[in-house]
Formats: structure tokens, sequence, C-alpha cells
């Protein structure tokens, strides 16, 4: 910009005065993007379009547990961890024995963990390890014993190598009548870490802006 002279009269001080005024408002619509995302990131951490989330899960071993609470943190949902009446083994060769049992023979065992409301809920997030190539025995419980009838089912499982498997597939035939989104699948390893990973899925369902 060429520098004014000391020529410069008053009746050229209005111009000044006008372009002075003209780039304050240009900087300031330049300082409110800069701003607003601050804003923004804030309120689309519960951001579900206004639809109301519940993050159902069952973990034995921590990972899903900390997979659902990036979830909760990222939706604002509420947060409810399925127990069974009858405690899984400790000793990991006789859990998986059992889960294996449990799988084959079809059995759902019961929980002691109750959901009373379950209808006021939009969009129900299931968590599950992967087990025998697909979701936990207690979470196959869940998914039986509620009504889930024209709401949309999020999966989410931790692995460590089987990813999904066919977890999709029987999600969907004890949910007949939901819309089951593509699940997400992380790593147990990587479970406690994984938030970005965790957001492109949610933006990728649709589920955050």
């Amino acid at each position: 910009m060429r520098t004014r002279s000391a020529k410069d009269t008053g009746l050229n001080r209005p111009r000044r005065n006008l372009l002075k005024a003209a780039a304050a408002g240009m900087f300031a619509g330049m300082a409110a993007p800069l701003l607003q995302p601050l804003h923004l990131a804030h309120a689309a951490e519960g951001s579900l379009h206004g639809k109301k989330a519940l993050i159902v899960f069952y973990s034995r071993s921590g990972n899903t547990r900390a997979l659902a609470r990036q979830l909760q943190t990222l939706t604002r949902g509420e947060l409810v961890e399925l127990e069974t009446v009858q405690p899984y083994p400790e000793e990991y060769r006789a859990l998986t024995e059992q889960a294996r049992r449990e799988l084959a023979s079809g059995f759902k065992p019961p929980l002691k963990t109750k959901i009373n409301n379950i209808q006021a809920y939009d969009v129900i997030f299931v968590g599950s390890p992967n087990w025998w190539g697909t979701v936990a025995a207690p979470v196959r419980a869940f998914l039986s014993e509620y009504d889930l009838s024209g709401k949309t089912v999020a999966p989410f499982i931790t692995h460590e190598g089987s990813a999904l498997g066919r977890s999709m597939a029987d999600i969907r035939t004890l949910c007949p009548q939901s819309t089951v989104v593509e699940g997400l699948a992380v790593r147990g390893s990587r479970a406690a870490s994984a938030r970005a990973e965790t957001v492109a899925w949610l933006r990728k369902i649709g589920m955050k802006e």
C-alpha cells in the first residue's frame, strides 16, 4: 500500500477513515472463523444431530471399556456396562473354553444389568470384545432381551487381529428391525488411544459433524 504524504488534505480524511473502517470490518470477519472452531469443537463433542445415545458394552480385560468411554466423551451418550449374574472365569483358557461352548450351544448368560428406559434412546452403541469371531455372549444376551426395533445400532468391537469377524451379520440377525450401521473395529492394545479413529468412524456413519 502507498504511504500517504503530508500533502494529504482534510478532504481525504473521510476517505481514509472509510478505508480504515472497511479494513477493520474485513479483519473482524477473518477473526471470526478463527475463533469459531473453538466454540464449535466443544459443542460438536455431543453432536448426534439431535438424537439421544446409549452406549452399552461388555468388557472383560478393560479394552472395550476404554473405547466405550471415548465414545461417551465424543457423543455425551449415557454409558452402561453389562454384567452377568455369574462372572466369567479369570483364567484365560477357562474363559475361552466357556465362551466357545456358549457360542456353540447358543447360550445367553442371564444379565445382572437392567435398563429400564431403553425406549428413550434413538442410537444404541453396542460394544464387545471379539470372542470366537463374533460378539461376546453377554452382548448377544442384551440384544436378545431388549427390543431395539426402529433404532440405529452402531457396533464397536475390540480385537487382536480378527477385526469385526462375523459380528455384523450376527447383530443384524439379532436386531432385524433395527438399522445396523457399519461397525468400528479397534485392536484392544490400541483402544485407549483410538480417539482419532473413533471420531472418523462417527463422522463416516453420520453420528458426528
